[in-house]
């Protein structure tokens, strides 16, 4: 029988090539988009490969909107396995960032997979079988200066998730973290800054951000390498915890723990263009 997997968020970056990458793999991909025009975006590319996906329009975001998509995807399948993916990165100083913003930042990429958990979990913990693969970053892992409330939220993610895990193992649930480094996902082209700035310093670095970010994105890894270890994790009998992937995560995270807090601070400030090189005006 093929094993049914929803991907939310299937319509670009990560989502799109895991959702192609299951589908080339036998799996019976569902892939979410909040508009039609998105959803036609994973179907033409499926058709472009041969393959077959089925879409299903929601907004993580909105909860009634969530539940009445999986609502209807349950009508004609049984969910093995869900792929937490939607997500946006809000960029910004603490200070620059509203509370609204904050407050969606949070309900996109930390309350919504908790929320399509909640509706998930019932049918798997009754079958005794399922898998939860949540797409995490590095920023889980590591914060940096101007991506506090992205980085919270990646956070958060992973706090709920090492829950989650240890929550439902006992019924056969299975669940993951995915944890990429920077990968030419285009996630932060489409980021969201803030209108105005606190200083001259945060201005200088946003606008220096959106600069760089496209121009970075074409040199970056293929996402594909993430949707591998997505397929891998979904593949094999016993799961890993957590899947750290790239370069730049795997040194980040010994960076991290190597280098006395003091110095990070002062290297990730520089490389964000909040603090000043040493000796310069």
């Amino acid at each position: 029988m093929t094993r049914s997997v929803v991907v939310t968020g299937a319509n670009s970056g990560i989502g799109l090539v895991t959702a192609l990458e299951l589908a080339a793999a036998g799996y019976d991909v569902i892939g979410t988009a909040r508009s039609q025009t998105k959803a036609e975006v994973l179907q033409e590319a499926a058709t472009e490969r041969g393959l077959t996906v089925r879409t299903v329009l929601l907004d993580v975001a909105d909860a009634e909107s969530t539940a009445k998509g999986f609502a209807e995807i349950e009508a004609t399948t049984d969910i093995w396995a869900v792929v937490n993916n939607a997500g946006f990165a809000q960029a910004g100083a603490i200070e620059d960032v509203d509370d609204e913003a904050v407050r969606y930042q949070l309900e996109v990429n930390l309350v919504a997979p908790a929320r399509i958990a909640r509706l998930v979990l019932p049918g798997m913990r009754s079958r005794g079988d399922g898998r939860i693969v949540n797409i995490s970053s590095i920023a889980g892992r590591i914060s940096l200066p101007l991506m506090g409330w992205y980085c919270a939220s990646k956070h958060g993610v992973e706090a709920m998730t090492d829950a989650l895990r240890m929550e439902v193992a006992p019924y056969g649930v299975t669940v993951s973290l995915i944890e990429p480094g920077s990968f030419g996902t285009g996630i932060w082209d489409g980021a969201s800054y803030p209108e105005e700035a606190a200083t001259g310093t945060y201005a200088a670095a946003y606008d220096r951000a959106r600069r760089t970010t496209s121009a970075g994105t074409r040199v970056m890894p293929d996402p594909v390498w993430v949707a591998r270890t997505v397929r891998l994790a979904l593949q094999t009998p016993v799961p890993l915890a957590r899947y750290l992937i790239g370069v730049d995560a795997v040194g980040g995270v010994l960076a991290e723990r190597l280098i006395p807090t003091a110095v990070s601070d002062i290297v990730k400030g520089i490389v964000t263009g909040v603090r000043r090189l040493p000796l310069t005006r």
